[in-house]
């Protein structure tokens, strides 16, 4: 077994442990059941920090109020540790609603916790120079940053060199590189140092403050950082760009009725298009916009998840 899929095991167990504690033994939401599933008569819903972990709250807290007015039930929103804390807490039914990036959906669904609802939309960004395009896409990429100036010139150069990572459920902070990399014969987890750091843009700050050679983030993280460090695109530069991943997703837990997943779907995209409601989910996650999902749009994250655990060199 590789070396990242026993540390997931490691973190599910102490993140399922956490997340029981926390919540107690009680359901995070009363309900009605019925034959089509429980309706909750209010919702819990929760976020894992994916920029700086300290602010991502307070930016999500205000949602409480408009998915309220929308549902006509009380609604609290709260921030996970990490995408494994969120995966527990629906299967044990203590959270409603989780924002899951793409693998942790699909670890979620595997296990039966959860179910899409909905995908998110950014707008498109063009490189070089990582800005926003106008055009709204259900995609995104991960890329490898390093220094200006660094001796690393391409993924060939990476050997031996340490690299800041998410957490190995992360698509762009692990999943994606680490699967590509490996298909071109680089061994990212045996030969290099991995250095795990909460948020993406942390992962950014890493490489511009020299703690480590590289760093695996989303395309294109710098932006979350430019209001801090003006000249990061020119500090901080990308060396390989991986191929699309799926946007994050809604998703539900799978006892939830037909009924109240139509409310809330429309009630997110309500929001989505509404100025108040559009400031705050752009920043929390880049978010612009939701359409609806289905679960055959991931099995490209199935297919990654087993070539970067080794169970598959097919291209």
């Amino acid at each position: 077994m590789k070396l990242w899929k026993k540390l997931a095991t490691v973190t599910l167990a102490a993140a399922a442990t956490l997340a029981l504690a926390a919540c107690g033994n009680s359901k995070s939401s009363t309900s009605s059941s019925s034959k089509d599933g429980y309706t909750p008569k209010s919702l819990n819903i929760q976020f894992v920090p994916s920029s700086n972990a300290n602010t991502i709250e307070a930016k999500a807290k205000p949602l409480e109020g408009l998915l309220k007015k929308q549902l006509g039930i009380p609604v609290k929103v709260t921030v996970s540790t990490d995408y494994n804390s969120i995966v527990e807490a629906m299967k044990s039914k203590q959270v409603d609603v989780g924002f899951l990036p793409p693998d942790g959906y699909v670890q979620a669904h595997k296990q039966g916790a959860a179910d899409v609802l909905l995908m998110a939309q950014r707008y498109g960004i063009k490189q070089p120079g990582g800005k926003n395009t106008d055009k709204l896409v259900d995609s995104y990429r991960s890329e490898i940053l390093v220094k200006k100036g660094s001796s690393i010139k391409s993924y060939k150069d990476l050997k031996g060199k340490k690299i800041a990572v998410q957490d190995v459920t992360s698509s762009a902070g692990y999943i994606w590189p680490v699967a590509e990399l490996s298909q071109k014969g680089v061994d990212i987890p045996k030969d290099n140092t991995l250095v795990t750091v909460k948020g993406h843009d942390q992962g950014v700050m890493s490489v511009l403050n020299g703690d480590t050679d590289a760093a695996f983030v989303f395309e294109d993280a710098r932006n979350v950082v430019k209001k801090d460090v003006p000249n990061i695109m020119n500090e901080v530069v990308p060396i390989y760009f991986t191929k699309p991943i799926p946007n994050d997703t809604i998703s539900v837990r799978t006892d939830m009725s037909k009924a109240f997943r139509t409310k809330l779907s429309k009630a997110f995209r309500t929001i989505a298009k509404s100025k108040k409601g559009h400031e705050i989910i752009s920043s929390i996650y880049t978010h612009e916009g939701y359409v609806k999902a289905k679960d055959s749009q991931f099995d490209i994250v199935r297919k990654y998840d087993k070539i970067a655990n080794g169970e598959t060199n097919n291209k």
